[in-house]
């Protein structure tokens, strides 16, 4: 069997790039080497990529990059390859597939996607316009409207608009209170927080405003946060079982996903099935929708004594700590995350050659 090489990069100029770390440890540990060669790529917080040949503990510790050598992905189409830069001189290593554990900023917005096109190198996950509308939150609010998919209420305004009078006017008028103001473009609920009145409404919009020029306010949807595992190529994809989040914070933030120990997630949710098999069915729609490959988390409310099934969001690199969902979710039917990897993979090759 002719073993190929993968190219692992994590990091990144973001504010999950310690989550990024954490997922890319987990990702390399299960990838079989007997299957591929690995290339850790890491990218610093200040931007530098650097291949890195070592001990995967050091990447969770972020000692990595003391023994990172300078190392990018090359645009050159025909060369589909790592140029590595040692001493000043370079050296061109062929690369078969890549694989971005990169989260949040420039990681899933489509940037680093759109050079992953450039180089001609298969990737892992979605391509550059599903990553991009999936990032924002409020053009996946438009698609998922023109699919007909229940989601909260909700009203877009801008940076420089959160102070006028006619803003708040309008979030209270069409929105009212509480509700959620979150940035459009950011993950792992970073800077997301509730409001109850006009005052926590104003700090509100000014804590999103800190991370996003564009600003979502939502209405509050009471009820169970679920999340379904989705992985394949649109109509096609299959969906995991369905996953509840317990979180120990008022909502699921940044601070309660990866710093409060109780938390929590229940696989699979103690939902009636068909209400599962809505949301499975659903997940499956929206990644569709945004012409999802590969691989992501779609996120739901299930509301309070109706069980209305209401869209939240959708995650197109979804994490794979200890406690992330995505891959628990597939283990729980049967797909353990050696043999997800690999699907992984295999899906890059497909939407290749399509």
């Amino acid at each position: 069997m002719n073993k190929k090489t993968v190219a692992v990069i994590f990091g990144g100029h973001s504010s999950e790039h310690e989550v990024s770390r954490i997922s890319a440890t987990t990702i390399i540990s299960n990838l079989d080497t007997d299957k591929y060669y690995i290339l850790p790529i890491g990218i610093t917080k200040d931007g530098r990529w650097l291949l890195y040949n070592g001990s995967v503990d050091k990447i969770k510790t972020g000692e990595w990059e003391n023994f990172g050598v300078p190392a990018i992905i090359s645009p050159d189409f025909k060369s589909k390859s790592i140029l590595k830069i040692v001493n000043g001189k370079v050296k061109s290593i062929s690369v078969d597939v890549i694989f971005p554990v990169l989260h949040g900023l420039n990681g899933e917005d489509g940037t680093i996607q759109g050079l992953f096109e450039l180089s001609g190198i298969p990737y892992v996950g979605c391509g550059v316009l599903s990553s991009a509308i999936s990032m924002d939150k409020a053009y996946t609010k438009i698609i998922a409207k023109n699919a007909k998919i229940k989601q909260a209420k909700y009203l877009v305004v801008y940076r420089e608009d959160i102070s006028k009078t006619q803003t708040l006017k309008k979030i209270e008028k069409n929105i009212g209170f509480p509700c959620f103001v979150k940035p459009a473009n950011a993950g792992s609920s970073v800077g997301v927080s509730k409001a109850s009145d006009l005052e926590e409404l104003k700090n509100a919009l000014s804590l999103a405003a800190q991370h996003d020029r564009k600003i979502i306010v939502e209405e509050e949807i009471v009820g169970r946060e679920v999340e379904c595992a989705v992985l394949g190529i649109g109509k096609n994809a299959v969906a995991s079982c369905v996953g509840e989040v317990l979180s120990a914070a008022e909502f699921y933030d940044y601070d309660a996903k990866y710093n409060n120990p109780e938390s929590k997630t229940q696989i699979p949710a103690n939902l009636p099935e068909e209400i599962s098999e809505e949301i499975r069915k659903t997940a499956v729609k929206v990644f569709d929708a945004v012409s999802g490959t590969g691989l992501s988390r779609v996120d739901f409310f299930v509301k309070k004594d109706t069980n209305e099934v209401i869209f939240n969001e959708i995650n197109t690199l979804p994490g794979f700590t200890p406690i992330s969902m995505y891959p628990m979710l597939f283990n729980q039917v049967g797909i353990k995350i050696n043999e997800l990897l690999d699907k992984l993979i295999d899906i890059a090759f497909e939407v290749k050659n399509m």
